[in-house]
């Protein structure tokens, strides 16, 4: 699965304003209700659902980077988003690090597959330091699209 298969470009963030962890998550679930993806009855439910699965363990997998997501009936298809943040965000990640990269997934409850293979996918791609550090600098919506397309064309490969 590749990062052009489930990420909205509409929603892509490059400088998210927020700076705690529920109002990243909400910031992002709002930005891909901005691009049409969710429906805005659905919003508080979906922002809620990946509060909860936050609750079970933090997402902030380490070096900066967190993939808050879930699996809710109010989307046909895996969508998903990309949020960078400046000064980073204390998301209680498990390496005690403060957040800058946030990938936020939502799946339907019935594609579990896809749900995995996207979050694999990212886990694999965020294990590139330079990808990472690339998208860390990035300051535009098009910069981190532009390195999404070529991540999934394999030019950060290790």
């Amino acid at each position: 699965m590749k990062f052009s298969d489930f990420i909205c470009e509409k929603a892509i963030r490059a400088e998210l304003s927020a700076d705690n962890k529920e109002d990243v998550i909400n910031e992002l679930v709002d930005s891909l209700l901005q691009a049409g993806e969710i429906n805005s009855d659905e919003k508080a439910d979906i922002i809620a659902a990946i509060m909860k699965r936050e609750e079970l363990g933090s997402t902030g997998i380490g070096r900066g980077v967190a993939v808050p997501h879930t699996k809710h009936a109010g989307v046909g298809k895996l969508v998903g988003t990309v949020g960078v943040s400046v000064d980073g965000v204390d998301f209680n990640s498990l390496d005690g690090e403060k957040v800058q990269l946030f990938f936020l997934l939502i799946s339907p409850p019935d594609r579990p597959g896809d749900h995995l293979r996207a979050l694999e996918n990212i886990s694999k791609q965020l294990r590139d330091e330079t990808f990472c550090r690339f998208l860390k600098q990035s300051r535009t919506g098009e910069d981190i699209h532009q390195l999404l397309e070529e991540a999934d064309n394999n030019q950060f490969a290790s």
